[in-house]
């Protein structure tokens, strides 16, 4: 009987935690949310800079807020996208940028 009465009482308190309301509306949402959409990648955030017309400041801005420039004070020539913010040169950055985001290959869009 002392069994039948603990399961009843663990059933009972499973089932009112199991019922409780959504979170108050101040709450913020779990980090996993997406209240967005999904995130770009890096790849396609440097493909959304293509879009920006070529030679211009807004794009080397595009790029610089994916991959801030950090200059190096020995240059070395860039083996990868990564390196690029390395270039100190705002038009030479510019076209180690485009050079590796062109070659990244299209998304298609689902």
């Amino acid at each position: 009987m002392k069994k039948t009465l603990v399961l009843i009482a663990v059933l009972s308190s499973a089932g009112a935690f199991a019922q409780s309301g959504p979170p108050p509306a101040g709450d913020k949402p779990p980090a996993h949310a997406k209240s967005h959409g999904a995130p770009k990648s890096m790849a396609e955030k440097l493909l959304a800079c293509l879009e920006i017309d070529d030679e211009t400041k807004d794009r080397l801005d595009c790029y610089d807020a994916i991959l801030p420039p950090k200059p190096k004070p020995k240059a070395a020539p860039a083996n990868g996208v990564m390196d690029c913010r390395f270039v100190k040169e705002e038009d030479e950055r510019l076209k180690c940028f485009n050079g590796f985001a062109e070659k990244i290959p299209k998304f298609s869009s689902r």
